[in-house]
This record gives C-alpha cells, sequence and structure tokens, in this order.
C-alpha cells in the first residue's frame, strides 16, 4: 500500500498509471450481475464499450450519445436534460455509467430516461458515492453530485415504480480509502474489493425499469 501519510495522491490519475481503477471493477461487477437487459436497441453515454462487453449478440443496434460532438462512435449530440431530439419509447435499454454527477438536473435526467425507454425497458446507471472531483469533468460541464443507495433510490422513485428500482452499492473503507489516494485494482485482493460496507459507499449501481 505504501506511504499513506503524505496529502497528495499516489496518483493523480485515478490510479490508471499503476493499473485498472477501482471504481470501474465496480462497474463491471454491477454490469455484469444485469447484463439480461443490455439488449435489443442499447443506447449508451459517451462510448459503446459497456454495450458490446455485456451485451453482445443480444443488442441489435447501438446508439452513442454525447452532449457534444466528439466524432468517432457518437450518433446522438443531446442534452438528457432536455432531449427533445431523441424520440419517446426508442430504447430497450440505457446505460450511463459514471454520468449522473456531471449532470446538475438530475431529476430532468431521470425524466428523459422514463420517457425514451420502451415499455419494459431499463435504465442502468452507476454513480459514485467516495471519490474526488473530476478536474477534466469540472472544467467542462461541472461535477455537482455525490450519491448514496439511499439518495439515488429517492431519485429514482420520484419516476419509476418504487418495485421496479434495484440500487446496489459497492466498496469498503479500504477501497474508499485506496481510491482517493489513486492506487489501482491490482493493488488490492479480490477478497479486499468484494467486501460491501453500506458506511463507504464508492459506487453505486441502479436498475430501474419501465413498467410493460
Amino acid at each position: 500500500m505504501g506511504d499513506l501519510r503524505r496529502t497528495t495522491p499516489i496518483d493523480t490519475e485515478w490510479g490508471m498509471e499503476r493499473g485498472s481503477v477501482i471504481d470501474r471493477y465496480y462497474i463491471d461487477k454491477f454490469l455484469a450481475g444485469r447484463s439480461a437487459v443490455i439488449r435489443g436497441h442499447v443506447l449508451e453515454v459517451g462510448d459503446d464499450l459497456y454495450t458490446r462487453r455485456h451485451g453482445g449478440a443480444r443488442v441489435t443496434k447501438s446508439d452513442v450519445l454525447h452532449v457534444v460532438d466528439t466524432g468517432g462512435k457518437v450518433t446522438i449530440v443531446a442534452d438528457l436534460t432536455a432531449a427533445d431530439v431523441i424520440p419517446s419509447a426508442a430504447f430497450d435499454c440505457a446505460i450511463l455509467t459514471q454520468t449522473l454527477h456531471v449532470i446538475y438536473d438530475v431529476r430532468a435526467v431521470v425524466r428523459t430516461l422514463h420517457r425514451i425507454l420502451k415499455p419494459g425497458g431499463a435504465a442502468l446507471l452507476t454513480c459514485p458515492g467516495i471519490t474526488k472531483v473530476s478536474h477534466f469533468d469540472s472544467t467542462r460541464w461541472g461535477d455537482y453530485w455525490r450519491f448514496t443507495a439511499l439518495s439515488a433510490r429517492r431519485l429514482f422513485a420520484e419516476v419509476f415504480p418504487a418495485d421496479r428500482i434495484t440500487v446496489q452499492a459497492y466498496g469498503n473503507v479500504l477501497t474508499a480509502a485506496a481510491f482517493l489516494y489513486g492506487l489501482a485494482t491490482e493493488d488490492l485482493r479480490p477478497a479486499e474489493l468484494d467486501v460491501v460496507d453500506p458506511l463507504y459507499e464508492v459506487t453505486i449501481g441502479i436498475e430501474a425499469i419501465k413498467p410493460s
């Protein structure tokens, strides 16, 4: 673990210089556990990485959304708080990993997700709990929120039926401290990463299903 008596992180880039990022371990774990709903027409924010990784042959069409046209795989340019260009009831699944916290009007995002999902469609999101501020996001569009399992559930229950919402928190005091110091997944053992302590929520996973 090295010397933690310091006021600067070991790696300022989330641990990427040392290996794989700790919260990405939890994101993959969450999406892998809900891969069955990643099917049909899938919308993902930023890239199609998780659509391909966890959807595979179940995905018949893939769209990538971004608030600005970055080229590459982006097929829809829209602001999720006012996304009139996205048709209603269009997607079987929407994947938003580490996105909600960089949008100020999170309630508008939840309403948009409900609108653009087909009946029976699923929104899969991950949000940060214990983490540092993202310099990249804060200097572009903002970094506004940190969530708990409780706040995430209440937010989505304003729009989705409470019995169609599943919220899972990941993390413990060791992984939270390691993440803040910029250590990597490889610095920890799987048994340490997989311990869940509800008092130290590093990453929050949310599944919300639109009623059929």
